[in-house]
């Protein structure tokens, strides 16, 4: 039996009224979809990003499935996705027919090449999902020039790592026609399991609440809109209970708390590797003067792949957890079936290679930045 691990990759906080927000909703009996704390983190999510609309969702899956029915992909439509991502960017649009062209990304961001895309784009291209790794803004100046002649192409923002991030002082999640968000315990703002869709375009609301609300017309019933509701639509049930989004107010009432002390977590990492990094060839995460990011992760570029599995392993028999990241979509079986063509993303294949991801979360303290930084950095030398 492994041992547990004196600093976990992970470690959920509770951060102050969860389980008081919890109580409540029970107690208030309103414990499906659409109550009142429902009602209150949308307004936070809507406040914070400038959506036109909210709403929220089982998880970050559903909202990206929402997104492909709001804009009718299907058979013989195709979907640009970044080859490094989580399975959800792509498995989204392909469970409704549309085939993916996965796109490398570049190398400072690691989100998706604007100059690879524009060699993508064809007439079957709809819609491009685009990924702010590590809660740091993609390319999306070079992304929109490449799409500036396309306006009958979506973008769409997986803004999982993103919330509360910005580029050139632009929320993440309000760039896209339509952004969605993971609050997966993973994540900086978590309620076990959940997620949300905004909306930034006012002409997407009432069909999106239609398929959100199991193609029926029940929120324009609420609202007045209409004396009876009924089977309009297709859709599914994709509402999170109001139980978790109670978990999830009290966890974005302490936003300004969580994201600050990320940072000193992200800068007391950068800081400690910048000497051992040029000395021993690491890559650190890179930020963008026209970004704030959402610190969400700190990663580490190894130089030489063979180096990764020795040094986790040395790093774990030390009492600390990491992890890698994303096997490149392009080359797996899941991605081979469902793509469109054949693509090249060498970039992606390299980076997932060398990619370790140190422990983040709330609570992680400076002696224990300290000890990760000093693992990490014995490791290395002994395999180099």
């Amino acid at each position: 039996m492994t041992p547990p691990l004196d600093i976990p990759f992970n470690r959920p906080e509770v951060t102050g009224r969860e389980l008081d927000h919890m109580a409540e909703a029970l107690a208030s009996g309103h414990t499906s979809s659409g109550g009142p704390f429902s009602k209150r983190a949308g307004a936070f999510l809507q406040q914070a990003t400038g959506a036109e609309e909210v709403l929220l969702t089982t998880s970050c899956t559903d909202a990206l499935e929402l997104s492909c029915l709001l804009l009718d992909l299907g058979p013989g439509d195709t979907v640009v996705v970044p080859s490094f991502t989580f399975t959800s960017s792509a498995l989204a649009f392909a469970r409704q027919g549309a085939r993916i062209l996965f796109c490398d990304i570049e190398p400072e961001t690691l989100g998706l090449d604007p100059r690879h895309l524009a060699e993508l784009l064809d007439d079957s291209v709809r819609a491009v999902v685009v990924v702010h790794y590590a809660g740091i803004a993609c390319d999306l100046d070079g992304i929109r020039k490449v799409l500036a002649h396309r306006p009958d192409v979506a973008l769409v923002e997986d803004a999982a790592h993103g919330l509360l991030g910005r580029w050139r002082g632009e929320p993440l999640g309000g760039l896209g026609r339509m952004s969605t968000l993971s609050f997966h315990e993973t994540k900086n703002f978590v309620c076990g399991e959940g997620g949300a869709i905004l909306l930034n375009d006012a002409a997407d609301v009432d069909r999106a609440r239609v398929l959100y609300d199991k193609g029926t017309d029940r929120q324009a019933f609420f609202l007045g809109q209409v004396d009876k509701y009924s089977w309009r639509d297709t859709g599914s049930s994709f509402g999170l209970s109001d139980v978790l989004a109670a978990y999830l107010v009290a966890q974005l009432e302490q936003a300004e708390s969580i994201q600050s002390r990320r940072r000193r977590v992200f800068e007391g990492y950068l800081e400690a590797l910048q000497g051992p990094a040029e000395q021993l060839g690491l890559r650190l995460p890179v930020l963008p003067e026209d970004c704030d990011p959402a610190w969400h992760l700190f990663h580490v570029l190894l130089p030489d792949a063979e180096m990764r599995a020795p040094v986790m392993a040395t790093m774990r028999e030390q009492g600390i957890g990491t992890t890698f990241h994303y096997v490149p979509l392009h080359s797996s079986e899941g991605g081979r079936r469902f793509a469109a063509r054949t693509t090249e993303c060498p970039v992606s294949t390299d980076v997932s290679s060398r990619l370790v991801r140190l422990p983040f979360f709330n609570t992680l303290t400076e002696a224990e930045v300290a000890r990760v930084v000093g693992s990490l950095v014995g490791a290395v030398e002994s395999v180099s």
